[in-house]
């Protein structure tokens, strides 16, 4: 399994960090059958976090095409209004000079060539698209998760909804060739339960061991019967 881990400006460095080291390890263990790269829309560039100026660097364009993960972080800033998204003054501080929101940045993607990229990778069923923390949001936003379940950090549980999709309060949902993870430490999480799903339950387990960190929560999907309300 290929991965590509998409940044763009504003991400959050932990969405990117902790799934890119996990699928890393599980490359280590599986002797290669895991491979993991950073990409952009732009192609190969530095690309500033939202997180103290921190900057990776994207060594490739996203290729939606190529059968494997395509995995998209969400945004590091101040928490602000989800109404702030569509429309707004994308980029404009706040009133004292603060760093951005996390709406005002996630809505910037939404004028870049990154939504028709992951509209086509999630056209495809060789690609599986995978969302952390607000990177859930980003797909949504760009009128790709409607009718899908998915989750994002709590704090956004709501918009989502309001995009015609289903939110689902779990740490990881499996919604087929859409898996996506909740706030920002998930990351570890879901890079652990794909692995686990793509390449063996045994290769997950010995990176899980590495990091000396246990999954919690159950993965949501939609299998077994519907729960009569409590």
């Amino acid at each position: 399994m290929h991965a590509q881990i998409v940044l763009f400006d504003g991400f959050d460095p932990l969405d990117v960090v902790a799934p890119f080291e996990v699928l890393a390890a599980g490359g280590s263990a599986s002797g290669g059958a895991v491979t993991v790269e950073l990409v952009s829309a732009e192609g190969p560039r530095e690309v500033v976090s939202g997180t103290g100026g921190l900057a990776l660097r994207a060594t490739a364009a996203l290729t939606p095409d190529r059968p494997g993960l395509v995995l998209v972080p969400g945004a590091s800033g101040r928490i602000g209004d989800p109404a702030d998204v569509p429309g707004h003054d994308a980029g404009a501080p706040g009133p004292s000079g603060r760093e951005e929101s996390v709406p005002v940045l996630l809505g910037r993607t939404l004028s870049t060539a990154l939504p028709a990229l992951l509209k086509e990778a999630m056209d495809r069923p060789e690609v599986v698209v995978a969302g952390v923390c607000g990177g859930s949001l980003v797909l949504a936003m760009a009128g790709l998760l409607e009718g899908r379940r998915a989750t994002t950090h709590h704090m956004g549980l709501d918009l989502l909804d309001a995009t015609g999709a289903h939110a689902v309060r779990a740490r990881v949902v499996d919604d087929g060739d859409l898996v996506t993870g909740a706030g920002v430490t998930s990351g570890l999480d879901l890079g652990l339960y794909l692995l686990e799903r793509e390449v063996g339950p045994r290769i997950a387990h010995a990176v899980e061991e590495l990091f000396a960190h246990e999954r919690r929560g159950t993965v949501w999907r939609a299998e077994g019967p519907e729960p009569a309300p409590f």
